[in-house]
C-alpha cells in the first residue's frame, strides 16, 4: 500500500491459498512445490495470477504439466518461469537453461519469465544471463534488488543493488533492440 507496487509472494500449502490471495496480487509456486499437486489444484480454483517456477531438477514437460493442473481448474492466468536447474556444476547455484526459454515459447501460449538470479546465484552473472534470456525471447525477468545485499535475509549473493539494477536494465535495451524487441 505504501509503494503502490503489486506484491508477489510464494504460497506453499493449499490451505494458505485463500489467505495469501487476500493480500498478494500474484501467487508464486516455488521450485520445491512445482509438483505439489494439491497446491496446484487449489491455485486452479482461485482467480489470482500464478507464477509457476520450474522444479529444481524438473524437465520442461513436467513444468508444462504442472501448469496444466492449474489451468484445468479454471485459472488461465499462469506464467511459467525458468529459474535454473540442478546439474553437476558447483560454481553456480543452478544452471540457467537458456534453451528452455525458446522451447517454452514454442510449446505454450503462457508467458515465459526468466529468473537469472536463481539461475546463477551470483549477482555479477545476473546481467549477462538476463541479456541472453531477453535475446532468447523471455517475456519478463525476475530480478532481485536490495539496497544492502550483504544484510539481506535471503538470497543476498544474487541480489543487485539499485545502481547495479539500473546498469543491467540499461544494458538490456540494446540487446532487445538487436533482436527486434523493446524493454
Amino acid at each position: 500500500e505504501q509503494t503502490g507496487l503489486p506484491v508477489i509472494t510464494e504460497v506453499m500449502s493449499p490451505d494458505d491459498v485463500e489467505l495469501v490471495g487476500d493480500y498478494a496480487d500474484i501467487l508464486q509456486v516455488g521450485a520445491r512445490n512445482t509438483q505439489n499437486y494439491s497446491l496446484l489444484k487449489a491455485l486452479g480454483k482461485q482467480e489470482k495470477p500464478v507464477f509457476l517456477k520450474r522444479g529444481i531438477s524438473g524437465t520442461i514437460e513436467e513444468l508444462l504439466m504442472s501448469a496444466e493442473y492449474i489451468l484445468s481448474g479454471g485459472n488461465m492466468q499462469v506464467m511459467v518461469c525458468e529459474r535454473g536447474i540442478r546439474t553437476y556444476e558447483t560454481i553456480t547455484r543452478n544452471t540457467f537453461d537458456i534453451n528452455a526459454v525458446p522451447v517454452l515459447k514454442s510449446l505454450t501460449h503462457l508467458p515465459v519469465i526468466a529468473d537469472p538470479a536463481h539461475g546463477t546465484g551470483q549477482w555479477d552473472l545476473v546481467g549477462p544471463v538476463a541479456m541472453a534470456a531477453v535475446a532468447a525471447g523471455a517475456d519478463a525477468l525476475m530480478i532481485e534488488v536490495h539496497p544492502d545485499p550483504g544484510s539481506a535475509w535471503s538470497d543476498g549473493a544474487q541480489s543487485l543493488t539499485p545502481d547495479h539494477f539500473a546498469k543491467v536494465m540499461n544494458g538490456l535495451r540494446p540487446v532487445a533492440e538487436a533482436v527486434g524487441r523493446e524493454i
